[in-house]
């Protein structure tokens, strides 16, 4: 009984720390959404004087949410789904009163009105619901539609302004992203080097499957660029971020093609070792250093990263690589040729992340070889 006591006492405390890191991470995102709701409600109530200015609050609170994402696509699209939702709320219920196959009717041609104008997901669903509350909240006849869609766009301007007022750090959730794309390419690198120098082509299957999983992360890591983008564009004090976040705009681009070239290598490297194969000698050790140089480049991530110190390992790893003599007859198409020239590639690519273009990595290739 004290055991069974024990581990659930330990599952609520680690509930709790979860939930307070959730919570802390999440914080001004919710202080944002609670602002900018008061200010549109105080704006489109007790200034512009509209009597019942519920979309106004709604909007703001959508516009922002409680993550970083597309803000600004998201306020435009709230405010055109809200527009299309009132305007055939409106038209409608004033000539066919409200009841059930009424709101079905109106809901389903804000949709498809909306559908066919755009097709975003929060215009379609915005459309819909501002159709619902129309027609089941309002009595048929009366107006305001006018009021109800300078209430929806007070909302999302309220949102944008609290988001510049007080703005969340766009770096932090770009790094963190990046990091979380890095670890797990830096982990796929590690499996191969496992798999290649211990023979075993279940251990390659299970990277190859592994790197095929990250594409999330690699659509997460470019969101975030974007979104973050979108902060230092509309936020005064995030300006100076912006080069920053050039820097990891680079990063996304460069780790994306990294990543693509080590499912390459984990499809050759399972292929090899499938068919019994000889592996060139030093290439696990290759693949190994690849996944320390990834590391390299996570540690520098940091606005006083250190890129020059982040490029040696990767150089060092093409200076100790396998060169391999040409076969006659089938010229740069052995596997062992491509799992090496694998290899070199994913190397450019990391090094494009620190900054240089492709000529100069290439160049810094040549002057280690």
């Amino acid at each position: 009984m004290s055991g069974a006591l024990a581990r659930i006492g330990t599952r609520i405390r680690d509930r709790t720390v979860l939930g307070g890191r959730r919570l802390r991470a999440s914080a001004l995102p919710i202080v944002q959404c609670a602002f900018a709701g008061g200010l549109a409600l105080y704006v489109a109530g007790d200034v512009v004087g509209h009597a019942r200015p519920f979309f106004a609050p709604i909007a703001a609170v959508i516009s922002l949410g409680v993550s970083l994402n597309s803000r600004l696509r998201r306020a435009t699209e709230l405010v055109v789904g809200v527009s299309l939702g009132v305007l055939v709320g409106d038209l409608l219920i004033a000539q066919i009163g409200s009841g059930v196959w009424q709101l079905m009717l109106v809901v389903a041609l804000a949709m498809a009105i909306a559908v066919f104008t755009d097709g975003g997901t929060l215009i379609v669903a915005q459309a819909g619901a501002s159709a619902v509350l129309v027609t089941t909240l309002l009595p048929p006849g009366e107006t305001g539609g006018i009021d109800r869609c300078v209430d929806a766009l007070i909302g999302g301007v309220a949102g944008i302004l609290v988001a510049a007022v007080i703005p969340v750090n766009p770096i932090r959730l770009v790094r963190r992203e990046a990091r979380r794309l890095l670890d797990e390419l830096c982990s796929v690198l590690l499996e191969v080097a496992t798999a290649l120098r211990e023979g075993e082509a279940d251990r390659a299957r299970q990277a190859l499957q592994k790197a095929r999983d990250t594409q999330p992360l690699i659509d997460e890591l470019r969101a975030a660029v974007a979104s973050a983008g979108e902060v230092a564009s509309v936020s005064p004090l995030r300006r100076p971020r912006r080069r920053m976040l050039h820097r990891y705009r680079e990063l996304a681009e460069r780790a994306d093609y990294a990543m693509r070239n080590a499912r390459v290598l984990t499809r050759r490297a399972l292929t090899a070792l499938e068919d019994g194969e000889p592996i060139p000698e030093g290439l696990a050790d290759a693949v190994a250093g690849l996944s320390t140089a990834v590391g390299a480049v996570t540690r520098e991530l940091g606005v006083d990263g250190d890129r020059e110190r982040a490029r040696r390992p990767i150089l060092d790893v093409v200076h100790a690589a396998p060169v391999l003599a040409e076969d006659p007859d089938h010229p740069r198409l052995t596997t062992s040729a491509v799992l090496v020239a694998q290899v070199r590639s994913i190397a450019v690519d990391l090094l494009q992340a620190t900054g240089l273009d492709r000529e100069e990595a290439l160049r810094a290739l040549r002057d280690r070889l």
